[in-house]
């Protein structure tokens, strides 16, 4: 699997995108059986996914971000929430200098929560940045895809990240991922006492019930939503809204 865009120069100029989408991971713990990569890896297949339907500028991905929930597990790296910001907005100043004004930021790190912010001040002058997939997003995806569990049981490393690698990076899933199910509860103090103080071999979700099936469903899904985003931003009149994954 590649995760980095391979288009040139060439291929920018003749496209003339009027939009970039930045995928936006992490390098965090995910289990025996998913790599520290994983939310990178699902940024990029989102954002791949979204390329190959829309005409957007696919940048390569941020690979590590707000993790510190994580750093009870071996492996975890985290920068700050005001590196991730600083970054973003080198980023867009660096796009508008070549005439790109609009951004989507796909996110792959649910604790990366500063990239709501980013979003909420970069659109206070007019439309320019939103943030997908969004809570809606991923909740129709998973209906669609007839996912068995929910977004707060299924929140690390189970059924619905564990199904889209299954489908669009299979070499990236280990044997173990069958017997690793853990229910972490309510959790109300993840952002206190970490990750670690709800689950021992840090999966909290459902891997089990995860297959390549609804793997492609999800991405289907999401494709299809993301053109609610183009709308927000003003850029819908510019695509066509897919009804079936590209072969």
């Amino acid at each position: 699997m590649n995760l980095l865009p391979t288009t040139t120069s060439s291929d920018i100029q003749e496209q003339r995108p009027s939009l970039a989408v930045l995928p936006i991971g992490s390098f965090e713990q995910h289990g025996r059986y998913l790599p520290l990569i994983t939310d990178t890896a699902i940024a990029c297949i989102i954002s791949q996914e979204i390329a190959s339907t829309y005409p957007v500028h696919l940048l390569p991905p941020i690979t590590m971000s707000c993790s510190h929930e994580h750093a009870g597990f071996p492996g975890t790296v985290s920068i700050s929430a005001k590196t991730l910001y600083a970054v973003i907005d080198d980023i867009r100043a660096s796009l508008a200098r070549s005439g790109i004004y609009k951004l989507v930021i796909v996110n792959g790190h649910g604790g990366n929560y500063v990239l709501s912010n980013v979003v909420q001040e970069a659109n206070v002058d007019g439309p320019a940045v939103s943030l997908f997939p969004l809570s809606s997003d991923w909740d129709r995806a998973r209906d669609e895809a007839g996912l068995v569990s929910d977004r707060h049981a299924d929140m690390h490393a189970g059924e619905i990240e564990t199904s889209i690698l299954l489908d669009a990076a299979p070499e990236l899933v280990r044997n173990g991922f069958a017997d690793a199910d853990h229910d972490g509860g309510s959790r109300p103090f993840l952002l206190v006492q970490g990750v670690s103080a709800y689950t021992e071999s840090g999966v909290i979700g459902f891997p089990s019930l995860a297959t390549p099936e609804k793997g492609k469903a999800v991405m289907d899904s999401l494709r299809i939503s993301f053109a609610r985003h183009l709308d927000a931003l003003g850029e819908a009149s510019r695509v066509s809204v897919p009804s079936v994954r590209p072969s």
